[in-house]
């Protein structure tokens, strides 16, 4: 199998993207479209909260310092 992928879109907070697999045996094409969002710190937080929950520390990703947040957050009682 072969995979591709390619970028088709960026309009900041989306990305839009496309994974092209061929399977080698016959020659089969599938392709998969897919727009992700990105949402700053304080939007993740907010949303949390909204939805119940408490937010206890927010972390760097120890795999990428500076580009990812991990949340660390239990539900409010």
């Amino acid at each position: 199998m072969e995979r591709r992928l390619q970028v088709t879109g960026v309009s900041l907070p989306l990305v839009s993207f496309r994974f092209t697999y061929r399977f080698l045996a016959d020659g089969t094409v599938v392709t998969s479209d897919s727009t992700i969002r990105f949402r700053d710190r304080d939007e993740v937080e907010t949303s949390l909260v909204a939805h119940g929950y408490r937010v206890m520390d927010v972390r760097e990703a120890p795999d990428r310092p500076g580009r990812e947040f991990v949340f660390i957050a239990e539900r409010a009682t």
